[in-house]
């Protein structure tokens, strides 16, 4: 794993828990820990990649003092329905850029996001690919990787798209 992949690995990990998904303490030990092979460097990095595992109540602390040691803590955008578009664009994100299945992550934004927000208009191509690929049959004539490609590209033009924030709304 080089520098950036650890960096971009505790950027990750700490987009998760800012969106509320559950990050166990032993994942959190070894980001820090293979940041720290990496050659990442912070005041907190080696007690984190160091905690025992009668310490792991403490990697959740010490994985946010790392995260602000370096300049990586995430906080969502203030208000639940901006908070979960964030979210809805973070998954996008990993969708398009391969990091992310697209039945996995257009479940996760139907699920997570547009259920709880009422089904939006700006995320109902990412719900009408994730109803798709949930309910896909091969007797449809359409290739499960032709829907995917589709995820693909709606993941795209929802990123493409100013968030209602950027927008001023």
């Amino acid at each position: 794993m080089t520098r950036d992949d650890a960096l971009k690995q505790l950027g990750h990990i700490a987009r998760e828990r800012a969106f509320d998904r559950h990050v166990g303490s032993d994942r959190l030990i070894q980001a820090g820990l293979d940041a720290l092979i990496a050659g990442v460097e912070s005041p907190s990095l080696a007690m984190l990649a160091g905690l025992l595992r009668s310490e792991e109540p403490d990697a959740p602390a010490l994985f946010d003092q790392v995260l602000e040691e370096l300049g990586l803590l995430f906080h969502p955008p203030a208000g639940p329905r901006a908070a979960k578009l964030a979210m809805a664009r973070w998954i996008a994100g990993q969708i398009a850029d391969g990091t992310l299945d697209p039945s996995t992550g257009t479940y996760l934004i139907w699920a997570d996001v547009a259920s709880d927000l009422g089904y939006p208009e700006e995320l109902e191509p990412l719900v009408h690919c994730a109803l798709n690929l949930d309910g896909w049959e091969e007797s449809w004539g359409v290739s499960l990787e032709e829907l995917n490609r589709e995820a693909v590209e709606a993941a795209k033009l929802f990123l493409n798209k100013p968030s209602a924030a950027e927008a001023g709304n």
